[in-house]
């Protein structure tokens, strides 16, 4: 049995019988999400494109890399770059995927695909969604590092997405 809750946007709330490795089938909640790409911004200086976003679920602002869900059948890096100059008015002439993060899997399927975009050239923001409040902040990645050590930056992909590209050893 499946049954949908809510629906809003792509996003929708999803009641679903599923079996379990053991057999037993029980009935489980998730948010079923389209997907989302995140972007890790480097300037030519090294320098990291942020957003800082007023989240309202949270009541407050995120400094955050900037972010998107999919659109409709949207590949990642389509949703990517389109995402990163909606949100910063940047377009990149290089993307380099990082892979995959699963930020809520105890009760969401959405998947992050994260990538490092270079080689940035300013274009022109677009106007943002009617729930979007977004600011564009650039730091260091010292900066960077320093506002994630001190919980100013608590956003989970942030933090992901820079933890994958210094261990992948790109920054």
């Amino acid at each position: 049995m499946t049954k949908t809750i809510h629906k809003w946007k792509q996003i929708s709330l999803v009641e679903e019988d599923v079996e379990l490795p053991t057999g037993q089938v029980i009935t489980h909640t998730t948010i079923h999400h389209p997907g989302a790409a995140v972007i890790l911004p480097i300037t030519e200086n090294n320098e990291v494109v942020l957003v800082n976003q007023f989240r309202p679920s949270l009541k407050k602002w995120l400094l955050e890399l900037p972010a998107g869900t999919r659109e409709g059948v949207e590949d990642p890096l389509s949703c990517a770059k389109r995402e990163l100059e909606e949100e910063t008015g940047f377009s990149a002439q290089k993307f380099i995927s990082l892979g995959q993060v699963t930020p809520l899997a105890g009760f969401c399927d959405e998947i992050q695909y994260l990538f490092i975009a270079q080689e940035l050239t300013a274009t022109h923001r677009y106007e943002c969604d009617e729930d979007e409040v977004i600011e564009v902040v650039t730091l260091s990645l010292k900066q960077l590092e320093e506002k994630i050590i001190d919980g100013t930056i608590t956003d989970a992909k942030t933090i992901a997405c820079l933890s994958k590209a210094q261990l992948c050893g790109y920054i």
